[in-house]
């Protein structure tokens, strides 16, 4: 069919509104109106020399929209149901069957190679030419996407859809990595390095985890500022030169740090003011090589890995719409809201730091 997608042409270019055909949905595989879709920093990674997924191709991985159509082998969703989409997975490696679908054997061919795990994708150009399309199992940034039933999770169509998306990936990562990932209990301390959309969804978990003292570390006020209003104790400039010691006169040695930037100096500072037995959760791409001193670990400090927060998106993203619906975690004063054509807009925004959390719109596209 022929939809609309913003195509991604050059690793230094803008994208462009292009009409691109879509194939038809597979056996297990859905096509969703993409109503609202998420724009995170994940996003750009095809823009950085040396990443497997090249030009031409369609990103976006935080959609939310209406199911069309479905696949023959579809089971448990039909037409007309309104989903979120997540990350993909196999659902049939050991880590899948064990409740950790964001460490599937074939996570990083299904979302960051932007085609199929075979090398296949599903969207011609005018030309006939293909576009990668598969970007985290959906490349929502367009009018229709192809998604496997695997990753998407049914809402109540009662709800506003067209901010849902971001629970796919950024809220989801940030909001699970405190509950799943961390376990982070009643009465801890929590430092969270960077209040983006990432980092301010760790926040305001940690809040309904009960975490007692919850410190936000950014290098924009207003973002800090935000942090506080979703329930950060106290806030730090990041670029203080004696960052590290004032977090540990506040909070006397931290049992949770979480780093969203993926810097390799932050991560540091992040695994310093750790107590011992405490632990770093590093969520962020690194951006470098993470150079500790001898005795950084010495204590019983720990690093953990995570993506995508250890979330099973189906039994992660109904209980964060329930606390949304409380009023116990407002996500939506992260968002504005964008037209599917100023996608390059929308992510100048979302660099420059004036906006936490773009979400694109294909419907109003002009």
């Amino acid at each position: 069919m022929r939809i609309t997608a913003a195509v991604l042409r050059a690793q230094d270019g803008p994208y462009h509104l292009e009409e691109v055909d879509l194939a038809e949905p597979g056996l297990d595989e859905i096509l969703v109106r993409v109503v609202g879709t998420g724009l995170c920093h994940s996003d750009l990674l095809p823009r950085t020399p040396g990443f497997p997924a090249t030009p031409p191709i369609i990103t976006g991985h935080e959609g939310a929209g209406v199911v069309e159509v479905v696949g023959e082998r579809v089971t448990g969703l039909v037409p007309g149901d309104h989903v979120v989409l997540s990350f993909d997975s196999c659902r049939q490696c050991g880590r899948c069957h064990t409740g950790h679908p964001a460490y599937c054997d074939t996570f990083f061919p299904r979302n960051l190679s932007g085609t199929s795990v075979t090398g296949d994708t599903s969207v011609r150009d005018a030309s006939g030419a293909p576009v990668a399309s598969r970007w985290f199992g959906q490349s929502s940034f367009a009018t229709h996407c192809l998604a496997s039933s695997r990753n998407a999770v049914k809402v109540d169509p009662r709800l506003p859809l067209e901010l849902l998306g971001p629970l796919g990936c950024s809220v989801q990562t940030g909001a699970a990595s405190v509950f799943v990932a961390l376990g982070v209990e009643a009465g801890a301390s929590v430092v969270v390095f960077g209040a983006g959309g990432v980092g301010l969804s760790a926040v305001m978990a940690a809040k309904v985890a009960g975490a007692t003292t919850i410190v936000a570390v950014d290098l924009a006020q207003n973002r800090l500022a935000l942090a506080e209003e979703l329930g950060a104790t106290h806030t730090f400039d990041g670029a203080l030169p004696d960052l590290a010691e004032q977090l540990i006169r506040v909070t006397g040695g931290v049992e949770y740090t979480v780093d969203t930037t993926g810097v390799p100096s932050v991560i540091t500072t992040a695994v310093s003011v750790l107590q011992p037995g405490g632990t770093c959760g590093v969520l962020g791409v690194q951006q470098g090589d993470l150079v500790l001193p001898p005795t950084a670990l010495g204590v019983g400090r720990n690093i953990m890995g995570i993506i995508e927060g250890d979330a099973v998106p189906q039994t992660c993203i109904p209980p964060l719409i329930e606390l949304w619906r409380q009023g116990r975690f407002p996500f939506d004063k992260l968002i504005r809201t964008f037209p599917l054509d100023q996608i390059n807009e929308a992510e100048k925004a979302s660099l420059s730091g004036d906006v936490v959390k773009p979400v694109l719109m294909p419907g109003d596209h002009r």
